[in-house]
């Protein structure tokens, strides 16, 4: 009882969180105005890691719980990408990206080798996402248009998914993934605290 009790507060809190992790990145942007420091690339590749592991999910039946903060994610990236469009004025190339990311989420489910290798290089995508993100921060040296909170919250969750990916599925592809994605998270959240100025702002 105690285990149900604890997995499912993993599992709630996860959901709970992953509804609000990209809030503090949407406010910073739309204070700001401009994007310098947030890394278009990361984003799209976090994108298209998040399409990846969602269809992956789905296709073998796995609890919706596991996976259900996907869409909410994907939404506020996609508010994110719209943001980062505007403010360097490219809003038009949102159209091209939707039509890539929709037309390459229905070929995925096609075949069951296509979303084995897709889940096979999923890790792979999302890791070069964080990458992205941190070669941006080292490039500008300055995260002032990017949320501490929002890695910080990005990292609680993939340590969540790790405890309940052992109890439920315990998908050695899933829980690495999980696992790379702790450490990157942690990363990218102490260089945004390194490049933030001195004076203390709210995220």
């Amino acid at each position: 009882m105690d285990g149900n009790l604890t997995l499912n507060l993993a599992n709630f809190s996860t959901l709970f969180v992953c509804m609000v992790l990209k809030f503090p990145q949407i406010v910073v942007l739309m204070r700001a105005r401009t994007s310098a420091g947030v890394s278009l690339n990361s984003l799209l590749l976090e994108l298209v890691g998040f399409l990846v592991f969602m269809s992956y999910q789905m296709y073998y039946d796995y609890p919706p719980l596991t996976y259900l903060e996907y869409p909410i994610l994907i939404a506020q990236d996609v508010i994110v990408l719209l943001l980062i469009l505007h403010y360097n004025r490219n809003l038009k190339h949102s159209l091209i990206y939707a039509a890539l990311f929709v037309g390459g989420w229905q070929l995925l489910t096609v075949q069951k080798w296509v979303i084995d290798l897709a889940m096979s290089l999923c890790t792979f995508i999302s890791a070069s996402s964080k990458l992205a993100q941190l070669q941006c921060l080292w490039r500008s040296k300055d995260s002032g248009q990017v949320s501490t909170l929002t890695w910080g919250l990005a990292t609680y969750t993939c340590m969540a998914r790790i405890f309940t990916t052992v109890i439920t599925t315990a998908d050695t592809q899933v829980l690495i993934r999980f696992v790379v994605m702790t450490v990157l998270n942690m990363w990218v959240t102490v260089t945004v605290i390194y490049y933030k100025p001195h004076a203390i702002k709210q995220d």
